[in-house]
């Protein structure tokens, strides 16, 4: 196995790790748990892509990183707002 192989598996579980949470009700999509996982495993997966110059899966990564910072931020922001 390759070493851009061992980080996308990694980054990939995470994010499957995310999703069946989730689904399954164990964690809320607007949780910092969730956000963590998302924005971990995207960018884990999207290195991975840039390791191996597979660009779709770069720019794909890299969106779904950003939404998920987005809703971190939001996550933040709410907290804050809140105390």
């Amino acid at each position: 196995m390759r070493p851009s192989d061992l980080i996308a598996t990694i980054g990939v579980s995470l994010l499957l790790i995310a999703f069946f949470l989730q689904s399954l009700k164990l964690i809320k999509a607007e949780s910092w748990s969730y956000g963590i996982l998302n924005l971990l495993g995207a960018g884990i997966a999207g290195y991975a892509s840039w390791l191996i110059s597979f660009m779709p899966f770069v720019i794909l990564e890299s969106v779904w990183s950003a939404v998920a910072l987005y809703g971190l931020f939001k996550l933040f922001v709410k907290k804050k707002s809140s105390t």
